[in-house]
């Protein structure tokens, strides 16, 4: 059986990240798995490089650490001190779910090594006993958090390499960042995308068709991940399920005003590797030992899903859930990673759903969403999607889709 090494995000507590990792893995592994073939086809065992990606945002971070720190900034960064005290103190609650994503790892991830692998050599000497090196889904690809290694300029010549679902998350590709992609990825056997909106620009970059597929969770397929589930008790009050991942009291304040009309409860994953203000106070729930298979049962058993996630608003989706959406960022900020949704939002024909987070709670409950159409929509580019890695898989490298 063939070997694939695949390269993708797969760590820092995020439930999307996780999910798409695993699903992709299980894709590869298995692919009857997915209810789109019937007769067997290739498999290949499936490792993912053990690997910490080198992220600006994290550098980032890091220096505004430093920075409040320093003396003469006490006295204007009070907030900021009292902020990373409050976080200090959900050390607790941080280790709870961080158990509970890595025993979820270890139950659904097989590694290339016990190991990471950082230096050209490392990958070198890992990829050695794989037939093919492959790398996404999720933003491995996006500009704005570049980590070179997912770009497989390392892989030794004559090692095929492809991608799926190699996410930019971006519109637009900033002019800076296309010598980058120009010298990686033309040695590509088979290039796809999540992005619709930047695939036309980022083919004439490099002078090569790419194509866009599905995330992974999608490809995988409703039933598959309702195996994936588990059970969580919570009552058997109705609840409205909360996910967000960025800091804008506005959705929260969405959500509280959907609890009065409703009468539902709130369920909340907060943020625990930061400190968001927004999140406290506003949810009556807010569970910590909650891994990836949990989190699908809280969007699966609610009344109503609030997130900015993509990953919430596809199982959201999929579960067919009456769901809002809203927008982490403004349009044209240099890290929105809105063209993810957009993409979403036009393949499923889904309207009304995406919010600002000043719409009248009465009319967002009287938005009709057709889910059923939805999924059938859903179904035609997941066979696409599927058609596009089988072909990429096989020995000639034809991608002639």
């Amino acid at each position: 059986m063939k070997k694939l090494l695949l390269l993708t995000w797969y760590e820092n507590n995020n439930y999307g990240t996780s999910l798409q990792a695993s699903s992709l893995s299980s894709i590869i592994c298995n692919p009857q798995i997915t209810g789109l073939i019937s007769k067997s086809t290739e498999k290949f065992e499936c490792d993912i490089l053990r690997h910490h990606p080198e992220r600006q945002e994290q550098k980032s971070k890091i220096g505004k650490i430093v920075k409040v720190f320093q003396p003469k900034n006490y006295l204007m960064k009070y907030s900021q001190i009292k902020d990373f005290c409050i976080k200090r103190a959900k050390q607790k609650s941080f280790e709870i779910r961080s158990l509970a994503f890595e025993e979820f790892t270890n139950r659904n991830l097989t590694f290339s090594s016990s190991v990471n692998a950082q230096t050209e050599v490392e990958l070198r000497r890992v990829s050695e006993k794989y037939d093919i090196i492959m790398s996404g889904s999720d933003q491995v690809w996006n500009p704005e958090a570049l980590d070179p290694t997912y770009l497989l300029q390392w892989v030794p010549v004559g090692k095929k390499k492809v991608s799926y679902g190699s996410s930019l998350s971006v519109t637009k590709i900033p002019e800076k960042y296309y010598d980058i992609y120009r010298k990686s990825l033309s040695s590509f056997d088979a290039i796809s995308i999540r992005d619709v909106q930047c695939r036309e620009q980022l083919s004439q970059i490099i002078k090569r068709d790419v194509y866009t597929v599905v995330d992974p969770v999608v490809l995988l397929g409703r039933s598959a991940l309702l195996q994936r589930q588990k059970n969580i008790e919570l009552g058997n009050k109705p609840y409205i399920f909360c996910y967000f991942l960025g800091n804008n009291p506005p959705h929260r304040e969405f959500a509280e005003k959907l609890k009065k009309e409703t009468g539902c409860k709130i369920v909340a994953l907060t943020h625990l590797d930061e400190f968001v203000k927004s999140d406290e106070g506003y949810a009556d729930e807010t569970p910590y030992n909650i891994d990836p298979a949990d989190f699908l049962n809280l969007i699966r058993n609610a009344e109503y899903v609030c997130t900015d996630s993509f990953h919430c608003s596809v199982f959201s989706i999929l579960y067919k859930k009456e769901f809002y959406t809203f927008r982490r960022y403004n349009r044209n900020t240099r890290q929105s990673t809105n063209s993810r949704l957009d993409t979403l939002f036009k393949i499923t024909g889904i309207e009304g759903r995406l919010l600002a987070g000043d719409e009248k709670i009465v009319d967002c409950l009287n938005i009709k969403t057709d889910f059923d159409e939805a999924h059938k929509k859903l179904a035609g580019v997941r066979q696409q999607s599927y058609e596009y890695l089988k072909v990429a898989l096989q020995d000639e490298g034809s991608t002639d889709l």
